[in-house]
């Protein structure tokens, strides 16, 4: 690496990374109109970054280090989070992904955390909660001489308020929500998203003690603990509660499990205080009002031929580590207290991106002994350089204020500027810009579909797998179109058998080789893992169970799992077994042939309640399908009600022109207005919206659409394109929308 690169350097950019920094990262002013080139912005997180050097007064070039920064961005070596990337050099200028805040148990700590969600989730950010400190349910309030409504019923509130928050338009509002395993309302807990219009702004995690484990294997009972007193409340038999979590986790992949007391053995800084939640996806244990800041490097940049290049890869590792560092300088934070532990810890997480895709280049599949030894030495290398990196820090900067009373400290190391350096972190989006597989985990699709605006249907294929396809000659349009459909490659002999044996999806792999991969990273990584656990959807409830054990056993700090199929409250996914809807073909230059209209039709009427009042959506039906469909507004007249009406006569001539119901879905759902209406899934955000969701009622009574889950996790509500399960989270590789974002 040099530092004579100028920040003018051109980016090679998929026109899916076009896309999504278009849609989300980019300037844009009053009218929308986007304002700054991706180069732009690369330029601009780069010289806002540097800038730390000038500020610290360290004597650094700040304006050769921007260049060095722009360099590894441009050239996707490195891709720091989501919101530095949105926010350096902005007005809002708030540069973290995650924060953690205390909830006591009094009415006014219970508020004040709720007031700064708000201020939180406003930035961009997303937030951790444990709510064990809350006393139950029904227990007693000594100032009021009532009752407890525990809690449950506060997460509710908090879920009210993040769905009410704007973000700005560019990051929606996520929560972890944990609760300890020895809490009394555990149970209620466990079971409350099996009611999945419930709390849908969390993500909740069961937070489980040695002890509890150790019951567990010895089928014994453990003691529950009032939180107000710290009493002894009663006792629940260990091995029933787990299986209750692991049904619920079967049943729709919720609650994940968290293992508190290995959270809090790896905590740096006890002396501060205990650690009892982590960011929305699990891979950031944090201490209350701790923020942290994340990088992921792209590994597939280190690979020459068929080898990993170790020196240039440590050279990017010391570049990385000071981004992070200098990121915590020229954040601005949410909340003073937030700034103050930050600054106080100065806790990185510096992660990676690309390793199904390096695996790949090496000729090593994904579920083997080989590949997990070396995820293992691959992060005890980023994990040892950024150390490294990050004493030297230390001896320039100064060491992280909290280092005296440190488990380094304590050990006699040498003083680091950094409380942490590595976590795993889903890199959904940022995978997306830099056109590389998301994490460390295995490939979502080797070949998708991909529906664009303009209506064209494109089929996307890996970028490794279409070049080596066409090198070894078996590359055909018709074969990526049945790879797309297919959605395996695992018996297609017309594929040579040693290319199948590394172009494994996350379906092709056994869940213990999921959990493998995840406790080789997690070995040598200073915080945690995020990562999904791919099941079937045959599996069994023993089939969920070994893997909680397994993950147990072998050093994992928590488990996120999906049974395919599992949530039965998601976006349009058409049934594999229903009829086609007959499409007329397009004649050359022509328009295609409408149905005829016949006399007398079939329908149902769906009343669906907007900002602007009741919509009526009548839905007819000839022998093919979906025929026609009229709007009809509960108050006559306006823009809304000659609108829907629009709306009606464009659908209708849709449907009998040949387009799909669920096409118009797409293109309608998720549409949103000033005048919103309702909250979680009851919520309607347009007139278009309401049409959408009634077509979407519609299919469902007549048994032609089942809202679970396909193969490829549905359809994204913003674009249409497939969701897949991974990194703890829901995320749609077309446009980078992510559920925990």
């Amino acid at each position: 690496m040099t530092n004579s690169s100028k920040t003018t350097r051109k980016v090679a950019l998929s026109t899916n990374a076009i896309t999504v920094l278009e849609r989300r990262y980019l300037k844009r002013n009053e009218e929308g109109k986007v304002l700054e080139t991706p180069q732009d912005m690369f330029k601009r997180v780069a010289e806002t970054i540097a800038s730390a050097e000038d500020k610290l007064g360290t004597g650094v070039d700040s304006k050769a280090l921007a260049n060095e920064f722009y360099r590894m961005m441009t050239e996707l070596e490195f891709m720091p989070n989501s919101p530095t990337l949105m926010n350096a050099g902005r007005e809002l200028g708030q540069l973290s992904a995650c924060f953690v805040l205390p909830v006591g148990d009094s009415m006014e700590e219970i508020f004040e955390a709720i007031k700064n969600t708000a201020l939180i989730h406003k930035s961009g950010g997303g937030t951790g909660f444990s709510f064990s400190r809350i006393r139950p349910a029904n227990d007693v309030v000594l100032s009021t001489k009532g009752v407890s409504s525990g809690p449950l019923s506060f997460m509710s509130v908090f879920d009210a308020a993040t769905e009410t928050i704007k973000q700005g338009g560019t990051r929606r509002g996520a929560n972890m929500g944990i609760l300890r395993i020895d809490h009394p309302d555990i149970m209620d807990f466990i079971m409350c998203k099996r009611d999945q219009t419930v709390l849908t702004n969390f993500n909740i995690s069961v937070g489980l003690t040695e002890k509890f484990m150790e019951a567990v294997e010895k089928d014994e009972e453990y003691d529950i603990i009032n939180p107000r007193n710290q009493k002894v409340q009663g006792k629940l038999p260990a091995r029933k509660v787990f299986e209750h979590i692991v049904e619920m986790a079967w049943t729709n992949g919720e609650p994940g499990i968290i293992f508190l007391d290995r959270l809090n053995r790896d905590n740096p800084t006890p002396q501060v205080g205990e650690i009892e939640s982590t960011n929305p996806c699990g891979e950031q244990p944090l201490l209350p009002y701790e923020s942290c800041n994340l990088g992921s490097i792209n590994l597939v940049k280190f690979v020459k031929g068929n080898k990993i290049d170790w020196d240039r890869l440590r050279e990017l590792i010391r570049y990385a580590t000071r981004f992070l560092d200098n990121v915590i300088e020229v954040n601005n934070y949410p909340i003073p207290q937030i700034a103050e532990m930050t600054k106080a810890n100065r806790k990185i997480g510096l992660g990676v991106m690309g390793w199904a895709d390096m695996l790949i280049l090496l000729g090593i599949p994904y579920n083997t002994d080989q590949a997990c030894e070396l995820g293992e030495k691959m992060m005890k290398f980023i994990t040892e350089e950024s150390r490294r990196m990050s004493r030297e820090l230390a001896n320039e900067r100064g060491p992280f204020p909290n280092f005296k009373g440190s488990i380094y400290d304590k050990k006699g190391a040498k003083p680091l500027r950094n409380a942490t350096c590595s976590t795993i972190a889903p890199t959904g989006t940022i995978s997306i810009i830099c056109n590389t597989s998301s994490g460390v985990e295995p490939l979502f699709a080797v070949s998708y579909i991909r529906q664009v605006l303009d209506k064209d249907i494109l089929v996307e294929v890996h970028p490794i797998f279409e070049q080596i396809a066409k090198e070894r000659g078996f590359y055909s349009k018709e074969l990526m179109q049945k790879i797309a459909e297919h959605g395996t490659i695992q018996d297609m002999e017309a594929i040579p058998e040693d290319i199948r044996a590394v172009f494994l999806t996350a379906h092709d792999i056994s869940p213990e080789d999921h959990v493998r991969m995840q406790a080789a990273f997690q070995k040598y990584t200073d915080n945690a893992v995020s990562k999904t656990v791919n099941f079937c959807n045959k599996a069994s409830l023993k089939d969920v169970e070994t893997v909680y054990r397994l993950a147990y056993k072998l050093g994992c700090k928590g488990v996120t799992i999906y049974r395919d199929g599992s949530r039965d409250m998601q976006v349009l996914s058409v049934k594999k077994e229903q009829k086609e809807e007959k499409v007329i073909p397009m004649e050359s230059g022509k328009s295609a042939r409408k149905r005829e209209r016949p006399r007398a039709l079939t329908g149902a009427t769906y009343q669906m309640e907007t900002g602007c009042g009741p919509l009526y959506v009548t839905i007819n039906e000839d022998k093919q399908g979906v025929f026609e469909l009229f709007t009809t507004m509960g108050k006559a007249g306006g823009c809304a009600a000659s609108q829907c009406e629009a709306i009606g006569r464009l659908v209708s001539l849709a449907w009998r022109s040949g387009v799909q119901a669920r096409q118009a879905v797409k293109q309608m759902i998720g549409i949103t207005c000033h005048k919103p209406s309702g909250f979680g899934d009851n919520r309607i955000t347009s007139c278009a919206d309401a049409v959408a969701k009634a077509i979407q009622m519609h299919m469902v009574e007549h048994g032609d659409l089942d809202l679970t889950h396909a193969a490829n996790g549905g359809a994204c509500p913003e674009c249409g394109g497939p969701v897949e399960h991974e990194g703890g989270c829901c995320v749609c590789h077309v446009c980078g929308y992510s559920e925990c974002a």
